[in-house]
């Protein structure tokens, strides 16, 4: 697999911010974009600017993210000098009412971006910073002012999404998991037919049928033939050559490597809106710990660390806890060892992934630590699976 990494993300990168992100999620359960939080190490962390705008380009070159930089000097930086792509700054109500970073605020607008008022001023703001704000970002059970819309942040769990949705939100910042899926007593768990087909791909793969048999069972659904060749022929995991076919995947990339992109058609070919969050989430998952794993030597623990992430959530997704998943999706021993018994060398990793989710900043320098990882080769590694993640999109 060749690396087509930005040169802005190819090293170790904002060394004082542990950078987290999360999706943002409109009221078709549909992903309108990515909200990336710049949370302070230590509160004098001082972060270089260039750095910094060069990183957003990079990871975001069409622009579009929300961008949340936690702390005053951070905030107050990056108003002064925002992204040359059109982004979307989240600024607390406080400092939005500050007449210290009026001039600053307004002429965000003029520059094609817009602000995310971050909670409720105590007072009216004035006209010109106003024009800024057409969101504002709230807690569930508050209400946003007349002519902005209601953005609910920091929402865990499908319920409480859905909560925040009849409550009149536009759109939420969160994740729809919170923990392990939950079975719920008497419900039955239903596969779709074409989940089935790439499961039982999976486990003939596994066992080494031969081509002919592989490519009959995938052409039952011609659609996720098309949609595994576009994978494999996108540019975040670009292969020196273009795959024509499955018979040419399988001869390019051998059944072990192979596994991977059906984990990745596993967690992505859910027909079921309400599991796009979910499919965002384990994409990037997937992704990351595979990129925290770049250092290895070994490709085959790389392959299974990206399996391990995107499998993460399948117990989510299908609706059935990883014990019963995982008796008929073969895995490798250490994926099982993570998802399972919660046990095993991957566990480490997939701890400090859902840190950075979760915005956890005492879990992450605690799995950080034990990992034996500084802040600025994560935070290149987080950059990196969201640049790659927005290519298979």
């Amino acid at each position: 697999m060749s690396d087509n990494t930005p040169a802005a993300l190819d090293h170790a990168i904002l060394p004082g911010v542990a950078l987290g992100y999360s999706p943002v999620i409109d009221r078709q359960h549909a992903i309108a974009g990515t909200r990336l939080a710049l949370v302070p190490l230590r509160p004098d962390a001082k972060v270089d600017q260039a750095e910094l705008l060069a990183a957003l380009s990079a990871t975001f070159p069409q622009g579009g993210a929300i961008v949340s930089p936690q702390g005053e000097a951070l905030l107050g930086a990056l108003l002064a000098q925002p992204p040359v792509e059109p982004t979307t700054i989240e600024v607390p109500a406080f400092i939005a009412a500050d007449a210290a970073h009026a001039d600053t605020i307004a002429a965000l607008k003029g520059a094609g971006h817009r602000g995310l008022l971050k909670g409720l001023p105590s007072a009216p703001l004035p006209a010109g910073v106003a024009a800024v704000f057409k969101q504002v970002a709230l807690e569930p059970g508050q209400s946003a002012p007349a002519g902005t819309e209601l953005i609910c942040t920091g929402i865990r769990g499908a319920a409480a999404i859905d909560d925040a949705f009849k409550a009149g939100a536009h759109a939420v910042i969160g994740w729809p998991m919170d923990g392990p899926y939950e079975p719920v007593p008497g419900a039955k768990t239903e596969i779709a037919a074409d989940l089935q087909v790439i499961m039982e791909l999976m486990s003939r793969v596994d066992e080494g049928e031969d081509v002919e048999r592989l490519e009959q069972t995938l052409k039952r659904d011609p659609s996720l033939a098309f949609k595994l060749l576009r994978y494999m022929n996108s540019a975040a995991f670009g292969l020196p050559v273009e795959v024509s076919s499955f018979r040419h995947a399988i001869m390019l990339l051998g059944y072990a490597r192979l596994k991977r992109w059906l984990a990745l058609l596993l967690t992505t070919a859910s027909s079921d809106h309400s599991m796009r969050p979910i499919m965002f989430g384990a994409v990037r998952r997937g992704l990351l710990m595979e990129e925290l794993a770049a250092g290895m030597d070994d490709r085959e623990q790389r392959d299974e660390m990206f399996i391990c992430g995107l499998f993460s959530l399948l117990d989510h997704m299908l609706k059935a806890p990883f014990e019963k998943l995982l008796q008929s999706i073969p895995v490798p021993e250490r994926v099982r060892q993570a998802l399972v018994d919660e046990t095993g060398p991957f566990l480490p990793y997939l701890q400090l992934v859902q840190a950075i989710e979760a915005e956890s900043v005492f879990d992450y320098r605690d799995r950080a630590d034990a990992l034996m990882l500084g802040a600025g080769e994560i935070n290149a590694c987080v950059l990196r699976a969201l640049h790659k993640a927005a290519q298979l999109e």
